[in-house]
């Protein structure tokens, strides 16, 4: 397939989700620091058990950088419990707050003015921060045009045979920033709905290809 019709492959599936779904306004948060909270803490569990671990931390006065800075890693691991794998979350967390305090003094500002590819670097080089996290970050909460990888893009996108099972996180990614327009929006928007068809439709166990919003691309 040509790279022109790859890009009007992908989108005509946007077109099609932006339809079926209608817009999806992610990432629900109040903030850009509860956006990276919430990036690191969805490491492995269910949006849910985030949610409410979320409004947990809000309630103990916890959601800002000095706090968050200054509190002890073993307190905040019995309050983000519900997520699960706390106790590594914390020190995932912990390790974030150091760098966003002591590089940039916790201004939310100050980090995104940094180019984003510079950033990124910075990113994955804290322990516990991989590259679905890092562009999770700069995507929803920095608002930069990085394309997030997780697992329902690649059940997907192998499913309709855009993509390899060899492939990396970052041909992948590749994949899909070299035929997108460079847009946060487009890409804000593209990967929630491609959450949305992996939760309710492309399952892991029993699909259910019937009722997909993408079964017409399959024929």
């Amino acid at each position: 397939m040509s790279d022109k019709n790859i890009t009007t492959r992908l989108l005509s599936i946007h077109r099609c989700l932006s339809i079926f779904f209608g817009p999806l306004h992610w990432w629900p948060a109040d903030s850009s620091l509860e956006i990276i909270v919430g990036a690191i803490l969805t490491q492995n569990t269910n949006w849910q058990n985030v949610s409410k671990t979320i409004e947990k931390i809000k309630q103990e006065g916890l959601l800002d950088v000095e706090v968050l800075f200054h509190a002890d890693e073993q307190y905040l691991s019995q309050i983000i419990k519900s997520c699960g794998y706390y106790n590594l979350k914390a020190q995932r967390l912990k390790n974030f707050i150091r760098f966003f305090y002591q590089k940039y003094d916790g201004s939310i500002k100050k980090m995104f003015n940094r180019d984003w590819r510079l950033l990124r670097r910075e990113l994955l080089a804290i322990n516990g921060i991989g590259p679905e996290t890092a562009d999770s970050i700069l995507l929803y909460a920095g608002e930069k045009p990085v394309f997030v990888i997780d697992a329902y893009t690649r059940r997907i996108f192998q499913q309709h045979k855009h993509i390899s099972t060899e492939d990396s996180y970052e041909q992948i990614q590749q994949y899909f920033m070299n035929h997108l327009p460079g847009d946060y929006h487009l890409y804000n928007e593209f990967h929630a709905q491609i959450v949305m068809v992996g939760k309710n439709y492309c399952k892991r166990k029993n699909p259910n290809c019937r009722d997909c919003p993408l079964s017409v691309f399959l024929t």
